[in-house]
């Protein structure tokens, strides 16, 4: 079952871990990337998140490594909830030869970090907190054989690029790099030519089965946008659902209104501490609830299988965020949907995602719905108990006019008045 694994020229006692862990064969990333991290190349890999790239340089990384002999391995990630997970992962593999293992980043007390830095084989950490520790003088990377840096594009969004550079800088330049990004920005390019010596670039096919994907958006009136999210997720046939928010607020907003619409989800965002988002994402996972409603920060770089539909409540602003989005449903020969609700303030986003991607998106007619009463706001003080029309910029906004608790649900039959028109109407959303 693991001979393929042996093949690449792992130890094993890595082949045993992996062989406890049901692995059948390497994906296509590991099959490509382990052999060159083993003759001591800098490899730049193409990356999903899914796609195994935590064992294809972390199988290396552990045979390579000594227990005691200093910290041998940095690897950088965009998220703490990231970290966690590569940490995870890598305590796993090398659980046939131990090694320690520390994560760092924000949110926790520095003090057990840096105890734990002392006798460190291997750290996983976000570039501020582990410059934090480099400018306290609590770390040491004069032993360091591997840098990896994982989700390369996500952290140079992030405004992480400086903290990279000077994290770089730290590290001995005899020393192998390992890159991981999902796309090649001219900002990366520049830190490849400068950091990076002689890579391999890997590439690799696309983890998310365009096949298997369907993409479609609705249209639909302001007042009725998150009535048609409460429809449709009591309505089609799901498995485990994320829904995506641009704001901190609005997954509030959307996660307490689902509830009293009698949906149990949870809520993920970087205004939680990290022992809270740890808590949320051991039970979505162990699918204790079966809707996670999150930003596209807190839920960056997290592997989650069994996601069969993709909600987008606000459009992202980015369009290589649309492409993350989506890429968490349809994997590994399962098929997804990928559904984006399009309110007025969405058209320019949505229109930027269709021109900067190779995307099919298809239009969908709008269900009859039954309107859901806003019963919380993140204002108290102007809600009046009334329906959900439209959004401010910080979140969803009341209807002004209101109405009292437990009022009739009656529908709006108001016609739309857009100076433009929507999708399905005037503008025109497909491709130039």
């Amino acid at each position: 079952m693991v001979e393929s694994f042996r093949k690449l020229g792992i130890s094993e006692e890595i082949i045993k871990a992996i062989k406890d862990e049901k692995f059948e064969k390497p994906s296509e990333i590991q099959e490509k990337t382990i052999p060159l991290v083993l003759q001591g190349r800098d490899v730049i890999a193409g990356s999903a998140t899914g796609s195994g790239k935590t064992l294809a340089f972390g199988a290396g990384i552990i045979q390579i490594c000594e227990k005691g002999a200093g910290i041998q391995a940095l690897i950088l990630t965009p998220t703490r909830e990231l970290a966690e997970q590569i940490a995870r992962e890598l305590k796993k593999f090398s659980k046939y030869k131990p090694l320690k293992i520390a994560s760092v980043y924000g949110g926790l007390s520095i003090g057990p970090q840096i105890e734990e830095l002392k006798s460190a084989d291997i750290v996983i950490g976000t570039p501020g907190r582990i410059l934090d520790h480099i400018e306290r003088r609590t770390v040491e990377f004069d032993k360091l054989k591997f840098l990896v840096l994982d989700e390369a594009d996500r952290m140079l969004d992030m405004g992480f690029i400086d903290d990279v550079e000077k994290i770089i800088n730290e590290c001995p330049n005899k020393r192998q790099t390992l890159l991981f990004s999902a796309t090649i920005s001219s900002d990366i390019a520049r830190l490849i030519q400068r950091h990076i010596k002689e890579p391999v670039e890997v590439a690799v096919e696309q983890y998310v089965d365009p096949s298997l994907l369907t993409q479609i958006y609705y249209d639909v009136e302001d007042s009725l946008k998150f009535s048609l999210l409460v429809h449709l997720l009591k309505n089609e046939q799901s498995k485990l659902v994320m829904v995506f928010c641009n704001t901190r607020k609005n997954v509030d907003f959307v996660t307490k209104n689902l509830y009293f619409a009698g949906i149990e989800a949870l809520a993920i965002h970087g205004g939680f501490s990290q022992d809270k988002r740890s808590r949320i994402m051991q039970k979505f996972k162990a699918e204790k609830a079966l809707v996670l409603v999150c930003t596209d920060v807190a839920a960056r770089g997290l592997d989650i299988k069994g996601i069969s539909h993709v909600y987008n409540y606000d459009i992202p602003k980015d369009s290589k965020e649309y492409v993350h989005r989506i890429g968490r449903t349809a994997r590994a020969g399962k098929e997804g949907k990928a559904v984006s609700l399009l309110a007025s303030r969405d058209y320019e986003n949505f229109t930027r995602v269709l021109r900067d991607n190779e995307v099919d998106v298809k239009s969908e007619e709008v269900p009859k719905v039954e309107r859901v009463r806003i019963r919380w706001m993140e204002d108290r003080k102007s809600y009046r108990g009334g329906y959900h029309q439209g959004h401010s910029r910080g979140g969803e906004r009341h209807n002004p006019r209101g109405g009292r608790e437990g009022g009739d649900e009656r529908r709006d039959s108001r016609p739309r008045s857009r100076s433009w028109g929507g999708p399905s109407r005037s503008r025109n959303f497909g491709r130039r």
